[in-house]
């Protein structure tokens, strides 16, 4: 399949844990060492010269930070754009809807939470279920078009540890 559009779908890096120091989940960040983990495997696949023209987050600071981590590996860097639909509380269908809007762009990056990105990986990539995905893999899958008209392909999808190996 000649893809028009490469899908980067990104779960968010380590968190701090739930709990009475993050009685707001939407304000959990990440932890230093998932920062720093996250920023190893961005550098990594930015030696791969990938091309992400924009990279589309949910609002809660866990993946926004995962966002910026990612932009901030590839230059120039692309626009960060929250898209209420990747929340947690959100759809795969209501956020398949919403990627017609970047139907201009090739490469998408997109950063969202279990089981939600899982859920929107399986439907883009036309399974029955949802791809497991483990905090900071990223799963690359082409589609045609924008927003999709049929299954796209796997790539590749990397865990945490093998997008750490790249480095070395």
């Amino acid at each position: 399949m000649a893809a028009g559009h490469e899908l980067y779908l990104i779960r968010h890096a380590v968190a701090e844990e739930r709990g009475d120091a993050w009685p707001d989940d939407a304000k959990r960040p990440l932890t230093e060492e998932g920062m720093k983990r996250f920023h190893k495997a961005a550098r990594s696949l930015a030696r791969l010269e990938l091309d992400i023209d924009v990279v589309l987050t949910s609002p809660l600071v866990r993946t926004r930070q995962t966002a910026e981590i990612f932009a901030g590996a590839f230059s120039p860097h692309p626009a960060l754009v929250n898209v209420d639909a990747l929340a947690p509380d959100g759809s795969p269908a209501g956020f398949i809807a919403e990627l017609e809007k970047y139907s201009k762009k090739k490469g998408i990056a997109i950063v969202g939470h279990e089981p939600g990105i899982g859920e929107l990986a399986g439907r883009l990539a036309g399974m029955r279920h949802a791809m497991e995905f483990k905090k900071g893999a990223i799963c690359r899958i082409d589609v045609e078009t924008l927003p999709p008209r049929g299954a796209g392909t796997i790539r590749w999808f990397l865990t945490p540890r093998v997008l750490r190996s790249l480095r070395r």
